[in-house]
């Protein structure tokens, strides 16, 4: 029997089983299609996405293909938040298609092991306290696998959601949105073009190869508008801009509403949601593909560690516990920026001066809406008595050696890091999970809120463990509760 069978070989799915295997996990991929979509909606990648492309070694593998942009933005404002200021190796957002995106990630995975099985359709599951029958169909005809647990990554119409009995409540479509790919002789001079007035929305982006993605949204349009023809964009770019760039060519169009839900939970039994089969987000700056990809940094290394026997009891429901929070977050930024996008009267436009004016002079509004929208600030919390930092994303520390943190990271370990000195021993003679890595060092940025941190535990996905602010004997026992806490035994929890 295989640990985890993936359904949908989209990126949240790929990165997913790349974790899974990561973490030593067989996994089989079921993926539909035969051929990759080479057309699709989704092109902006997030800092916090790159941050864990990093973590595992491979941002080089994504981010010189893309185009990085120093800035983005909330509801299509004028005024765009400023990436540079936050606190990542990456302060910028990549310009990069998801079908590059999906290509690099299956490659990744299958180097690693993980079987992509294409042609091959889920259509059911029977699941029992001990694992999981798939039935799916192949290029030869209906067949069967027996696994530990499933997890649907098969996007908004999830069959596995619906094979499961899990609900998917949300709010219907009040207005439309297009996109298109197309030949442009005169395009804008800037990597992002964006423009509003009472007659819409029109934003222009390069996608490479010559190709032009054009997109917006029109005042007029209802929620179930038509795909527009050539005559039609070219007229909508006039209408809001004045002009059409030299549209000559339409390769792709497509378009979407604005319907929004939410899974109403990510786990029932062996049975789990990731990406856009747990949450359908409108599509505002990329959200959906790299809320999807930080599910599977969430979910990986977590159920990797229960398959593997060394999970703590409870583990596995904390994928729910954390990430469905966050997915109804991120359905309240892009329900927000809905508005801001969807409605062109006079009210409305007033509305988006003020919101512009407040970005571009306020730097702390501008700062936070960053950290929201770029995935920088997601934290899960922390229980009474915890650190502050307990829950939060851990930066990229830069050691003594000039390694940053991300660089320890692993999918089947834990990094303790000591800042107490060589004579503390935080770790010494204490039980430990599986892979821990420990590094005795202190950062050599200075950043105010690690400042006094003498020792903290970073989980796998570069959230905060545990952290601590005491020295001596305190902090060993401290140390040594917190390393017993993220040790289990076999079983499902």
């Amino acid at each position: 029997m295989g640990d985890v069978v993936i359904v949908g070989g989209g990126p949240t799915g790929l990165w997913l089983a790349a974790e899974l295997r990561l973490a030593g996990a067989g996994v089989t991929v079921l993926e539909r299609r035969t051929e990759r979509d080479t057309h699709s909606k989704g092109f902006t990648v997030h800092p916090r996405t790159m941050e864990l492309w990093a973590s595992r070694g491979v941002d080089e593998l994504f981010v010189p293909r893309g185009t990085r942009v120093p800035s983005s933005h909330f509801g299509l404002l004028d005024t765009r938040m400023d990436y540079g200021a936050l606190d990542t190796p990456f302060p910028y957002v990549l310009l990069l298609a998801q079908p590059a995106v999906e290509e690099l990630t299956e490659g990744y995975a299958r180097d690693l092991g993980v079987t992509v099985r294409r042609g091959h359709a889920f259509t059911g599951l029977t699941q029992a306290a001990d694992g999981v029958v798939v039935r799916a169909e192949g290029p030869d005809g209906p067949y069967s696998l027996e696994t530990g647990f499933v997890v649907g990554c098969d996007g908004v119409g999830s069959a596995v959601r619906a094979a499961a009995g899990i609900g998917f409540p949300g709010t219907a479509s009040t207005a439309y949105t297009w996109i298109a790919d197309v030949i442009l002789d005169d395009p804008p001079p800037v990597a992002y073009f964006q423009a509003t007035n009472e007659a819409g929305q029109v934003l222009v982006v390069p996608m490479g190869a010559g190709v032009h993605r054009v997109g917006g949204i029109d005042g007029d349009a209802g929620a179930d508008a038509a795909l527009p023809g050539e005559k039609e964009i070219r007229a909508r770019l006039v209408s809001v801009t004045g002009t059409d760039f030299g549209l000559r060519d339409v390769v792709w169009v497509s378009g979407t509403g604005t319907a929004s839900h939410l899974a109403d939970r990510y786990r029932d039994g062996r049975v789990l949601l990731a990406g856009d089969a747990a949450h359908r987000l409108f599509p505002a700056g990329g959200m959906g593909l790299n809320v999807g990809l930080q599910d599977a940094g969430n979910l990986g290394w977590k159920l990797g560690a229960t398959v593997r026997g060394w999970a703590p009891g409870g583990l596995l429901d904390t994928y729910h516990q954390e990430r469905h929070p966050v997915g109804a977050a991120t359905l309240l930024l892009t329900r927000g920026q809905t508005a801001l996008m969807t409605a062109f009267t006079p009210e409305s436009l007033a509305l988006r001066a003020v919101l512009n004016d407040a970005v571009g002079q306020v730097p702390q509004f501008s700062h936070h809406l960053a950290r929201q929208v770029s995935g920088i600030g997601v934290s899960y919390g922390r229980g009474p008595g915890d650190h502050p930092l307990v829950g939060t994303r851990a930066p990229d520390l830069r050691l003594s050696d000039g390694t940053g943190l991300f660089g320890l990271l692993v999918p089947g370990g834990y990094v303790l890091l000591d800042f107490a000195g060589p004579a503390s021993a935080v770790a010494g003679g204490t039980a430990a999970p599986p892979g821990l890595t420990v590094r005795q060092d202190r950062p050599v940025e200075s950043r105010a809120d690690w400042r006094p941190v003498r020792a903290a535990l970073i989980r796998p996905d570069g959230h905060v463990a545990w952290a601590s602010e005491t020295d001596g004997d305190t902090l060993r026992s401290a140390a040594a509760t917190a390393l017993a806490a993220a040790v289990g035994g076999p079983g499902l929890p």
